[in-house]
């Protein structure tokens, strides 16, 4: 058996290279993190071939004393703990002193320093763990000085070159200098996210990637990072709490999270800072998720910008070998917080998508200029000041109305400003083929043109749908030929011709009546205040059916509606086995199961609010989400059930509704709770502004 040895200091430090400096984007990590303690106003990072050839960070912080420099390089050798206490109230954002141990035992390494209050500088050189002279005439002993006077200003600079030179084969699994850099630039990010009033440059073979000056405002950083199509949809949520049961100064939470509308494939956009720190914590992320539940559809990810400032002492970050992972001491009320927060601030929040669109003259994303430009009277209006854009505009009227024109003398504005522009006047025409100059003329528009307007609605329609009743499907649905046209009153088009979408008007008040249209059997078109409103009518439907059937779960009074006689479903052994070992669950949703025998079960009742659901479509429709995998509470299994219900129950796309129908979904529409998203996530409604229209339409 082998005797029991103390390693030497340089295994020491290579095994602990291998557990912090995982790649160049963890000494920069390190690096920078030190300058933010040493307070730094300024921190300018370089980077070479993607942090293999050089990474120099310099800061205008503190710096370091000459006779520091030795032991700045020492394992376990730091200026911010003292005391094994002081790990439970750490406030810096390093604390172990292995950092610079580790990093100059894998590279070569150089710390240029100067402190407050100091003459000159100190500069020492370490090449593999070895520090050595500045002229590198020899090497020394590990405890042997090594450091040599310089000219540099207040500061410290840390140049790491030929990282991993001593270890081929972490060098070796190293990915590209590209896939590096992206790294390396996600690290300063999240430094920068965290510090908005720092000033960062990133550098990448003399190419500027980021200059980033201190931000007052916190949402400017973000944009300089993001651009200003994700900080448009973001919110701010703020929340304050008093001292937990443990003491303290209590718990704040403030940021940006983004509106459902915001939100991307994976969890990167997703940053959460404990005491200026970024971290990862999975409590807090199944909080964030729990917050955009129903909000967004699955597999999609919301976007946040999140600070959680608390007592060093209620946090523990000597848990992670990079520090990205913490332990909370009061974690579910953390939880608890930022769930409360987000649903407050959701609950008074517009969470309605507004459709945006490129202006019409901008360039295409292929390069070419879209087919619609300015047109050029625009383009002298942008040209004026406001005088003369409004005699322009009242030239144009008055040539529009024929008041001017070939009779007065008087030549059209813009013709009158080519040839002050000197511009060359098109030649004239022939004779023959010359048109009088006269007015603009309207002309009738023929009859058989001519379409028949609607007659106004009825105050009341027959068989008109209670705010709270299910919503009844046209009675031509079940067919499979085509759905014919509906009539209101003198028919809108003559006979044999393509049958016009139906137009309603939702509401009773003639005032306040708002047009509805159906188009291609799926969406409802619909004015409003705002501007255009676009809403799909199968998302719509299944939220109102969902929050129904969550609302009389909820209460116990959903009705159930027992079958005259009891449909079979026959299900394979496994999906019958599920649906029995579910009866309980099921009971309380209103559908009920016996088994008959084999793999048959038969249904007995079904919600009541579901009448016009097809009950073997129902039940297998549940038999899918029970079968699905993983263990799942039975308050989530019954929400996830009802999110089923809803949908398979709801209006379908390519669904004729009639106008009644049409009516009823609109009238409920602000009687449910987030009638914005359907329970699975996906919007129910976008918005066209008149403002957006205006400039699509090049009015403003």
């Amino acid at each position: 058996m082998a005797d029991i040895q103390r390693l030497p200091a340089s295994v020491v430090n290579r095994i602990a290279a291998g557990e912090v400096i995982e790649r160049p984007a963890s000494v920069v990590k390190e690096l920078v993190e030190n300058a933010l303690d040493a307070c730094a106003t300024r921190i300018d990072v370089a980077i070479e071939q993607g942090g293999l050839e050089l990474v120099r960070v310099t800061d205008n912080g503190q710096g370091i004393a000459a006779e520091q420099l030795p032991l700045a390089v020492e394992p376990h050798a730091t200026s911010k703990i003292c005391t094994a206490e002081d790990l439970f109230r750490v406030g810096t954002l390093g604390f172990r002193g292995e950092a610079l141990a580790s990093i100059a035992e894998v590279s070569r390494l150089l710390i240029r320093s100067r402190a407050a209050g100091r003459d000159e500088g100190a500069e020492l050189l370490i090449d593999g763990g070895m520090r050595v002279t500045a002229s590198g005439n020899g090497s020394f002993p590990a405890l042997a000085a090594g450091v040599v006077p310089c000219g540099c200003p207040v500061g410290t600079t840390v140049e790491v070159k030929n990282l991993f030179f001593n270890t081929p084969v972490r060098r070796k699994f190293l990915r590209t200098a590209q896939t590096e850099i992206g790294h390396i630039t996600e690290a300063v990010t999240r430094l920068a996210l965290a510090h908005p009033g720092v000033h960062f440059t990133l550098r990448h073979g003399g190419r500027e990637l980021y200059d980033l000056p201190p931000a007052a405002n916190w949402l400017d950083r973000i944009e300089r990072f993001f651009g200003p199509d994700v900080t448009r949809h973001l919110v701010w949520v703020e929340s304050r709490t008093a001292a937990g049961r443990e003491g303290g100064d209590g718990l704040a939470l403030f940021g940006f999270v983004g509106l459902p509308s915001l939100n991307r494939p994976n969890p990167r956009m997703q940053f959460l800072f404990a005491n200026g720190r970024f971290i990862r914590d999975r409590a807090l992320a199944h909080a964030l998720a729990e917050a955009y539940r129903g909000l967004l559809l699955t597999g999609r990810h919301a976007v946040c910008f999140l600070c959680l400032e608390m007592p060093p002492d209620a946090v523990d970050v000597n848990v992670h070998p990079t520090k990205l992972e913490v332990r909370f001491q009061d974690g579910g009320r953390i939880y608890s917080l930022l769930l409360a927060t987000l649903r407050t601030r959701f609950l008074s929040t517009d969470l309605t998508s507004k459709l945006q669109a490129p202006p019409a003259w901008q360039k295409q994303p292929g390069g070419e200029e879209a087919a619609l430009s300015v047109p050029a009277e625009r383009q002298a209006e942008s040209a004026m000041d406001p005088r003369q854009a409004d005699a322009l505009r009242s030239e144009l009227v008055a040539w529009a109305k024929g008041e001017l024109g070939a009779e007065g003398g008087e030549e059209a504005p813009w013709e009158r400003d080519d040839q002050a522009a000197g511009g060359t006047a098109a030649p004239a025409a022939s004779p023959s083929t010359t048109l009088p100059r006269t007015g603009l003329q309207f002309h009738r528009v023929p009859e058989s043109f001519q379409l028949r307007t609607l007659p106004p609605p009825p105050r009341t329609i027959p068989g008109s749908i209670a705010p709270g009743g299910p919503l009844p499907r046209a009675a031509a649905q079940s067919g499979s030929g085509p759905q014919p046209p509906i009539e209101l009153g003198s028919p809108l088009v003559e006979a044999g011709a393509i049958p016009e979408p139906p137009v309603v008007r939702a509401g009773s008040d003639d005032q306040s009546s708002v047009l509805a249209m159906q188009v291609h059997d799926r969406y409802l078109i619909v004015e409003s205040d705002a501007g255009v409103v676009v809403i799909d009518q199968h998302a719509l439907h299944e939220r109102i059916l969902y929050e129904q059937l969550r609302s009389k779960v909820v209460s116990q009074r959903l009705e159930s509606q027992s079958l005259l006689v009891s449909e079979p479903v026959d299900l394979s052994p496994a999906e019958a086995d599920a649906v029995l070992a579910q009866r309980q669950v099921l009971a309380e949703l209103g559908v009920r199961v016996e088994p008959f025998g084999g793999s048959t079960v038969v249904v007995t009742s079904y919600p009541a609010i579901l009448a016009r659901a097809r009950v073997a479509e129902l039940l297998r429709g549940i038999v899918e989400r029970l079968l699905a995998g993983g263990k799942v509470e039975p308050r989530h299994l019954v929400d996830e059930l009802l999110h089923m219900m809803a949908c398979k129950a709801a209006i379908k796309a390519g669904d004729r509704l009639t106008p009644q129908e049409i009516m009823a979904l609109l009238a409920q529409r602000h009687l449910v709770a987030d009638a914005h998203h359907c329970p699975h996530g996906r919007p129910t409604a976008l918005v066209l502004t008149r403002e957006e229209l205006d400039r699509q339409f090049l009015r403003t």
